[in-house]
């Protein structure tokens, strides 16, 4: 299996690292680390506070910048017409960058036209701040209605997704439009490692259970994901899940530990926009 997943001819990374909650020297450190181990995607977003910090790791790791798949979001507060293209190019500023690879509108913003939202996004990309657009926590009908309005593919749909989060729904949307459907939080709860299905595909194929998970998230189609760490240790495990496969039985099974329907959870910083 390709380490890659290919969407309307780009090729993105199905392991990048996320980034959410680091900062400062330890998400610098974070970032060297994972493109020492391997990764070649990186997430970011205005409002996690650490771009400069994701930067500096991104010159410091010594890694040509054109290998590397950087992704940022703009808050759901400058999704406006010229907010948008001023919030991605303040990002590239802290970021270093001259461009992204792909810029998201990080959450809906009921309060500003979705048309005039993404004519923003389209307009950020002619302007080259980004090669590709996308968004991210878009449900399903939210998804439909702004691929209607876009110019440009929407090359992702990220979103909270593990094997607790059924998410079928918003898979068989991404499905439609050809998007990739991004997973943060793809390991869910560390006490899901606890079920015996997790434990026993562990010890079969001699990895972790976060690795198991891992696995199922890469092996369904379309679908990425961006585990977040700051050790060392886990940051390496995390990408090293591309020796083994898992059967369609044991696919089955992990799929089988969910336990809620599409249900979409929102920070305390994002509005509530259920479509």
């Amino acid at each position: 299996m390709s380490d890659h997943v290919v969407a309307h001819g780009v090729a993105i990374p199905k392991i990048g690292l996320g980034t959410w909650r680091l900062r400062d020297e330890a998400c610098a450190v974070a970032v060297q680390e994972a493109l020492r181990a391997g990764y070649r995607h990186i997430d970011t977003a205005a409002v996690y506070e650490n771009e400069a910090a994701v930067g500096e790791g991104l010159r410091a790791a010594g890694v040509a910048r054109e290998e590397i798949f950087v992704t940022t979001k703009v808050p759901h507060t400058q999704i406006g017409a010229g907010d948008l293209q001023r919030s991605a190019e303040a990002s590239l500023q802290r970021l270093g960058l001259r461009n992204v690879d792909l810029l998201l509108i990080h959450w809906p913003n009921p309060a500003i036209a979705l048309q005039e939202s993404i004519a923003a996004l389209n307009d950020a990309k002619r302007l080259g701040l980004a090669k590709h657009i996308g968004v991210s926590n878009f449900p399903a009908g939210l998804l439909a209605e702004a691929w209607r309005y876009t110019r440009e593919p929407l090359l992702v749909n990220q979103c909270e997704y593990h094997p607790q989060l059924d998410q079928s729904t918003m898979l068989r949307a991404c499905r439609t439009h050809g998007t990739v459907f991004t997973s943060y939080c793809p390991i869910g709860r560390a006490a899901a490692f606890d079920e015996p299905r997790l434990v026993a595909l562990a010890e079969k194929y001699r990895k972790t259970p976060a690795q198991i998970v891992l696995r199922w998230h890469v092996q369904q189609p379309q679908v990425i994901a961006i585990p977040k760490s700051a050790n060392a240790g886990r940051i390496a495990e995390n990408i090293a899940i591309f020796d083994f496969n898992l059967t369609d039985a044991e696919m089955a099974d992990i799929s089988a530990l969910k336990r809620a329907a599409g249900r979409m959870i929102s920070p305390a910083h994002a509005p509530r926009w259920d479509a």
